[in-house]
Formats: C-alpha cells, structure tokens, sequence
C-alpha cells in the first residue's frame, strides 16, 4: 500500500432479471474498468448475478445451474486483472439454498459467505427462498468453482499475502440492520474493510438512515465500510433501488452515489489509519482467530504498491484530503463546532471560577485573535455565574513593539463588552530588568523578546492576587504544538481556556462571534452590536504577531507566520502526527494533495522541518501545562493526551525528511 490507502469500489450495474449471461457481462464490464482506475477490491451488489428480485424463480434449477456457472466464468475472465471482486449469487449447497457472496481473485473463487440474517417481513419474504447459514465453516469439494476446494461460511477473514494485517470480510444486506451485525465479530478478528453487498430497496428517509448504519458501523469497528446496493433494471413491481453506494472509514463517509445511479462509486480507504486507531484504543479487542478461517489473496494494486524509496509515486488521491481537519466544511456545521467548543471553554471556566470562589478574571489583552478568543470566553462565563462583567480585568500592556492598531482594536474590544479595562506600561520596568542584568536594548534577540513576555505575566499574576482572582491563559495549541510561547511568560497562567484550540480554528470562532454579536452585546442596541462586530473583523484583518520588536513606519514588524511558517500548515502537520501517528513521508503525501492549489512541495518541506525540530524540542514547555479544557481529538496536555520526554530525538523524523527532498 501506498501510504496505506487502498483504493475500492461500490459498483452497482444495470441488472436484467433472471439473465446471468447479461448480469455477468455487466459485472465483467465494471470489473474491468475498477481495474483500469487501480481499484483492488470491488463490491457488488446483493444476488447482482440473477436479480435480487426473482422470487420464485430461485427455486428453478436451471437459474441456479446457470448461475453458477457465471460466477465460475466470472473468476475465469478476470484472472489476469489485478483487482478481487466480490459478486451476489443463489448458492444451492447440500441440503440448502443460500443467499451468497463469492470473492473471486486471480482467476479463483477463493470463498464463499452465506448471508447471516434473512429478513421475512414487510416487502421482505426472503426465508421462502433461502436458509440461514450453517454454524460452522464448511468446504465446497473440488469441481464445483474449480479444481481446488473452496470454504464456505460467515466466518472468513481474506488477507493480503503480503501485507497480512490487511484484511477484510463480507456480510450481506440485513446483516447491517440488526442489533448485532456480523461485521463486529469480523472487525474484531482482524478485517480493517467490511464488504456488504446489498439490495436495500428506497423508502422515504431510508437513505439518511441507511447512511447512519454504514458510518456508525464503521466508527464502532475502527473499519471502512463498502456499501455496494442494487439499482435500476430490478423489478419495480412492488419496489424500487436506487444503487445508493457507500463507502464510510471509521465513522465518517468517504464516497457516496447520487440515488437511482449506476456505474462505480471509487474511493480510497486508508487502511494504516484504521490500524493504528484500533491500536491506540486499547479498549478495541481483538478475538483471536475466534474461528476464523483466513484466505490469502493478493489485494494490494500494483499502482499502490509502497516503493523501497519513502518518495511517494505521482499518484492523485480520489478522496479529498481536508486542509483544515480542526475546521468543518460547510457553514452550519462550522457553526454548530464553535457553539460547542464555547460552551466546553465556558463550562470548564464556570467551573474553575466556582471552585475557587473568585470573582475576577485577569488576564493580558493585546488586540490579537488568541486574547480576543478568551476575553470572549471569559465574557460568557461571567454571564453564566452571573457576576457583572466589571470584574473582567482586561489588561493591555504596551511595549516596545505595540502598534496603535492592535492597541485600539483591544480598547474598542473592552468598551463594547463593557469589562474593566486597565493600561500599565512595561517600556519603563523592562529597560530597568535590561540595567539589571546587562542587556543592551539595542540588540533585539531572545533576551530582549522574553523579558517582555515575563514582565507582562508578572503584572498579571500580580494583579491577580491583588484582585483575588484567576489569571486566564490565552495561548493556543498551534502556539503550544510550536512552542511558540516564552517559558514562564505567556506559557503560564492559572486557567488556559485556549489550550486545545488550534489557531485555524481560532479565526473561525472569533469569526462565528462576530456573525452572532447578539451572544455577547445584549444590550437592545443596533449601533453597538455593529461596533462589536466591526472590532472583531478589525482583530481578524490584523496579522498574527508578538509584537516583541519595534514596529516599522508604525506597522507591525514582525509577523509569526513569516517566521514559524502558515499556521494552516503547522496544524495539518500536528493533527497527522498526533491523532494518526502518520510518518513524515505520509504527511508530506497528504499535504501536497490537500494543498495542491496553495503550496509547493519544496515549501511544505520546509516548514515541515522547522515543524518537527521545534515541536521535539519544545516539549519541555508542554510538559508543565497549565489546566485547560480538551476540546477536540487532539490535544498536548502531558495530563491526558499527550506524553513525550522532553529531551527525545528528532533524529529519524528529521532523517525522513531529509529523503524525501
């Protein structure tokens, strides 16, 4: 595999009831084209081989001699194609009839699976038909697919042969809709793909929540979940399909087909993801072979497989690869993420003001997106505990680098939420520290930055004993993740409510507050919630800076993302290191399809590096973190998500890295 994705395929073709020989040409035809689009595993829809929608002519033998006969044929036609196939079909074994499944790869059924659950109700009347399946794994004797025996049962695992820890399983149809799909026992005997094969007919709203069952299947079992459902050309005579194909991984949805379509619905599925989640959730549970039988075939395309060389092929994605994973797409639920993640930073402030008993929030407010972001919160909190927004302190503290914009954005700011705002000077107590200690004010390195920086937190830890209060931290994730913070200045505080916040996902919350000023200015005045909402638009146009250097023709002079490199970066690269665990050569791969219209490949190199040189080396900040509330899957509190010695080498990381150039 290529990074670890695997490229499939929910097909659904045109059926004609009752005639194999031109249901399996069809078959044939979307075989084909998978595998011309580097597709290793396809999945067919339920009995595609005759129609789902026989009734009674499953009983005549002559369908299902033929039947079989197009099964074999269809293993004979595609065994020099590179891609396993998975195709419906009425099975007449022993004393039974089955509704099945055959998994045909190179040239060969390699297993066949009975359908687990047969639905007998409603429009459904499928026990006439067909049995349940035996109990345990039989084997069909030679002759009957071909000259080697093939099992049959529900309990078959089919792995790669090279890569075994790829593995993937069938169930069919009901066998989704019932309390406990077979799916949760072939999940925890090893299978990362779930292949269902259905014929689930339209109804109103059956779509939204046939769409519910494949994505919550697929997040309970840490798999992908390929949806293949039958589709026009089956009988309508009380029914009708509509070839609504899914492919969903680990609770979110990959692909999906327009309903009352045909052809190929092709994604790829990352299958080292789904492994590494499973082995991150140590409450996932792995049966053993619990009676499993494993198949080995040969699944992995060959456009897919992994070269010697880290370097990945040119190979495009047919997923997309979110740029912003912090951040939904789509306005309503942006717009729901930022109420939630509000209303965590507020409950677990509430909580800390409860505790303690203050009646004061303190904290440093410098007109930029991260003070803004916690002044908002700290706002909401003071109206929850009903206390008077007097007792929000907002500090501003002028230095040699404060701008008259940043400054008036952070005074407009407090005026409009009507919060106690305070300006104490640093220049004259900072130049006094530079005498003291011997530093040239003239020179403008490290010193001179971070003296700054702890001057400010003084004030503030101060002043917050002096008002019986609470210091509110206002750095960020990204800020944490880079160690973008100066250690015991704005690294500390006594409550740091933006903690698990990433700065993309910062500029939309500040956004979403400017888009909803009524939240905040309640006051019944049109004027001033105009003036709240220009303020905060105002703080989103200003670029992200310290402010620790002297300003240049009176404009900001030093700009972080200048420096550190686009944030919107930084927090792709965190959100693939730490929730995933994804190498270097895989994020670089995913990084160039999600940023293929915005940044180059050498330039995503570039700050890759600076990326993980500062984030091994800045651990040591991380590891004595103030308290903070977790607001997503990714966070680097040393308390609960994230564990790292602070004096670990980069050593391998920066090694990959310097291959991948």
């Amino acid at each position: 595999m290529l990074h670890g994705f695997l490229r499939v395929a929910a097909a659904t073709p045109r059926c004609v009831v009752g005639d194999c020989g031109e249901n399996t040409a069809r078959v044939l035809s979307l075989m084909k084209e998978a595998a011309q689009e580097g597709v290793s595993l396809v999945v067919f829809p339920e009995l595609c081989v005759t129609g789902y929608t026989c009734g009674d002519l499953f009983a005549q033998e002559l369908l299902a001699r033929v039947s079989l006969a197009a099964v074999r044929l269809i293993a004979e036609k595609t065994r020099d194609l590179p891609v396993t196939g998975i195709v419906g079909f009425p099975f007449n074994f022993r004393n039974a009839r089955y509704n099945c499944a055959a998994v045909i790869s190179g040239g060969k059924v390699l297993g066949v699976v009975p359908k687990t659950n047969i639905p007998n109700y409603g429009e459904f009347y499928e026990l006439r038909h067909f049995a349940p399946p035996p109990g345990e794994t039989e084997l069909v004797p030679p002759g009957v697919f071909g000259p080697d025996p093939v099992p049959f049962g529900t309990k078959l695992l089919f792995a790669d042969e090279r890569t075994p820890d790829l593995a993937f399983a069938v169930e069919i149809c009901e066998d989704l809709w019932v309390p406990c799909p077979p799916s949760t026992a072939h999940a925890q005997a090893g299978a990362v793909i779930v292949a269902n094969l259905s014929a689930s007919n339209e109804l109103i709203g059956k779509a939204s929540y046939r769409r519910t069952l494949a994505l919550s299947q697929s997040g309970r079992c840490a798999c992908a979940y390929v949806y293949a459902n039958a589709g026009s050309g089956e009988s309508t005579t009380d029914m009708v399909f509509a070839g609504h194909n899914l492919v969903a991984e680990n609770g979110s949805l990959v692909a999906e087909s327009e309903l009352f379509s045909e052809g190929l619905l092709v994604a790829e599925i990352d299958a080292r993801k789904l492994l590494n989640e499973r082995r991150r959730v140590n409450t996932f549970p792995y049966s053993g072979d619990g009676g499993y039988r494993r198949v080995s075939l040969r699944l992995d395309s060959e456009i897919f497989a992994e070269q010697e060389s880290p370097v990945g092929k040119a190979i495009r994605l047919q997923r997309r690869i979110n740029p912003h994973p912090f951040v939904p797409s789509g306005a309503t639920d942006l717009a729901q993420r930022c109420e939630e993640v509000f209303a965590i930073q507020t409950e677990g402030l509430v909580k800390r003001l409860s505790h303690t008993g203050s009646k004061a929030a303190v904290f440093g407010i410098s007109g930029g997106l991260d003070s803004t972001l916690a002044l908002l919160v700290v706002a909401r909190a003071f109206d929850r505990l009903k206390l008077p927004r007097a007792g929000i302190k907002a500090i501003t503290m002028p230095g040699f680098g404060t701008t008259k914009r940043t400054k008036g954005n952070a005074e407009r700011l407090a005026e409009s939420l009507g919060v106690t705002l305070e300006e104490i000077r640093i220049n004259k107590a900072v130049v006094q520290h530079f005498k003291d200690i011997g530093q040239d004010p003239q020179r403008y390195d490290v010193t001179y930055e971070n003296s700054q920086a702890r001057e400010r937190t003084q004030i503030l830890m101060d002043r917050a004993n002096m008002e019986n209060g609470l210091v509110i931290g206002t750095g960020d994730l990204s800020e944490l993740a880079l160690g973008w913070a100066t250690y015991n200045g704005d690294h500390m505080s006594m409550y740091a409510v933006n903690a698990s916040i990433p700065k993309t996902l910062v500029r939309h919350l500040v956004k979403y507050c400017a888009d909803t000023p009524q939240s905040f200015v309640t006051a019944d005045d049109a004027e001033a919630r105009r003036k709240f909402s220009r303020v905060l638009q105002a703080i989103l146009d200003t670029p992200v800076s310290p402010e620790l250097l002297p300003p240049e023709n009176g404009e900001i002079a030093q700009k972080t993302e200048g420096i550190v490199g686009p944030y919107e970066l930084h927090d792709f690269f965190l959100y693939h290191l730490t929730r995933w665990g994804d190498s270097p050569a895989k994020i670089l791969f995913l990084a160039e399809h999600a940023f293929a219209e915005t940044y180059g490949r050498s330039e995503i190199l570039k700050w890759m590096k600076i990326f993980y040189r500062r984030f091994f080396a800045q651990q040591f900040k991380r590891s004595c973190l103030p308290d903070g509330p977790k607001v997503g899957t990714v966070t680097l509190s040393p308390r609960s998500d994230w564990r790292m010695p602070s004096d670990a080498s980069a050593a391998i990381w920066l090694k990959e890295l310097e291959n991948l150039e």
